[in-house]
């Protein structure tokens, strides 16, 4: 056994109580009252790579919550890799669904559970214990290290943009390692090899200028509930087509390689139905659900209100109403583009006698893609499939890293999504947690990793 392996299990429990201490941290990027919970948690995740052996740890402002920047870079003639991974969490909402308050976390059955635990706070915290077990027990890294972790991606990312463009220098690297993703299952290695983009807007319909009887003015002007209705049931037909003037013209075509790879990935459809409490799927014909799910983008309504929403009837035209809408895209659809798009839809197809506003959520998301062949995922695979016994499968996410597609147009670098948390783990969700199987394993992969990566060159992992 090498002396890493040997340091990690002497430290596990000292590093479960240490993933506990940060789990109490309620480090919601969202919601304003935690401003100082986000800087808190940045202040405990540069302490402890300090504590690691990282060297030139600083927390960094971004105009919105802060980044946590630290470095090894003493391999001369070896590639540099970032690591990547995000502090911030999601709200808790609804509390009254948590078996245990989300801030106090609690083990229970192998499992530690608390906000936070599987995104990102427990895959982050990996690559962190895989660098200190290394720098303890061998001295130095197999190759250059930087890390940089962010505490606004629950929120898009909005200041990482200008962050990425004013430290290009700081940040260049060979390749990325994102500790923010996960596996397929617990005996299932994978390797994500695209994400969906995203871009999302609020409609505003406003009628007269209150409420009126409806048996007065009912059949006499135009009802903003009535004109919303119809405006949301131009963009998407009966099958799940989206109808907006050139949403479909960017859309990458699914290869018959990028098909045999989806279609290696197994799926029950009946199985998958009853876990929804579903009779049916939907969506696009000619599609299977995992290609309609990851290849395929997607106009959906998020949420719609307006009008009396109490006990009873009451007989009222309301004079405004209002709906949420997403776009999950894929490459090489531009968000801003699409939001153009639909606001050009908007215009042309709003109803008679109401007037329309528009909000646009700027934080958008780039869709990411990575060549399947790509030497980074090659390196991957080898250690996956070492761990694993069995090789990793080749996945798309439906969701987003905005991270992922930054990188790669700024500094011309992929990202191979190398994380350890798993899809039941309730990402999100009330009773969110995170395998102390997967903790261990993800800190013996990421050594293993490094030490593999030290075999390549940079020239290497940057050869497509």
């Amino acid at each position: 056994m090498a002396d890493w392996q040997v340091f990690l299990e002497k430290h596990q429990e000292t590093f479960k109580a240490e993933l506990l201490d940060f789990l109490t941290i309620p480090s919601i990027s969202s919601l304003k009252e935690h401003t100082q919970d986000v800087a808190n948690a940045a202040d405990w995740v540069a302490a402890r790579m300090q504590e690691a052996g990282i060297e030139q740890v600083s927390i960094m402002q971004t105009g919105g919550h802060p980044v946590v920047y630290g470095q090894w870079l003493n391999a001369p003639d070896k590639p540099t890799v970032l690591i990547y991974g995000h502090f911030d969490i999601q709200p808790v909402d609804p509390l009254e669904l948590w078996h245990n308050p989300p801030f106090e976390p609690v083990i229970k059955d192998g499992k530690v559970i608390a906000r936070g635990a599987t995104d990102d706070k427990g895959n982050m915290l990996v690559p962190i214990l895989a660098v200190e077990a290394l720098l303890k027990t061998e001295g130095s890294l197999p190759v250059n290290v930087k890390f940089l972790f962010e505490g606004q991606e629950e929120i898009g990312s909005p200041q990482l943009p200008s962050f990425i463009e004013g430290y290009k220098d700081l940040l260049a690297c060979d390749l990325v390692l994102s500790a923010d993703g996960g596996q397929w299952e617990p005996k299932q290695p994978a390797l994500w090899v695209g994400l969906r983009g995203l871009c999302a807007l609020q409609i505003n319909v406003k009628g007269a200028n209150s409420d009126l009887h409806s048996g007065s003015y009912g059949g006499v002007v135009q009802n903003p509930l009535h004109a919303l209705v119809e405006l949301l049931a131009s963009m998407r037909d009966s099958k799940g087509n989206i109808l907006v003037k050139g949403f479909y013209d960017d859309v990458r075509v699914l290869s018959q390689e990028d098909r045999e790879r989806i279609a290696a990935v197994p799926f029950n459809e009946a199985d998958y139905k009853k876990a929804l409490e579903l009779n049916e799927l939907f969506g696009e014909e000619g599609y299977t659900p995992y290609e309609r799910g990851w290849a395929r983008p997607t106009l959906e309504l998020n949420g719609i209100w307006g009008g009396f929403q109490g006990e009873g009837i009451k007989t009222v035209l309301p004079n405004e109403a209002h709906a949420k809408i997403s776009c999950r895209l894929v490459a090489d659809q531009d968000p801003k583009d699409i939001l153009e798009r639909l606001k050009a839809h908007i215009k042309e197809h709003t109803p008679p006698g109401v007037s329309i506003s528009l909000e646009l959520d700027e934080s958008t998301a780039d869709p990411y893609l990575m060549p399947a062949d790509h030497p980074g995922n090659k390196v991957a695979s080898d250690v996956l499939e070492q761990l694993y016994g069995k090789a990793p499968l080749y996945v798309r996410a439906g969701g987003s890293i905005p991270f992922c597609s930054l990188i790669l147009e700024q500094l011309g670098v992929y990202t191979v999504v190398f994380a350890f948390g798993l899809r039941d783990e309730k990402a999100h969700a009330p009773n969110e947690f995170f395998r102390l199987s997967s903790f261990e394993l993800g800190q013996k992969a990421y050594c293993m990793m490094f030490h593999k990566l030290g075999t390549t060159t940079a020239e290497d992992l940057r050869s497509l």
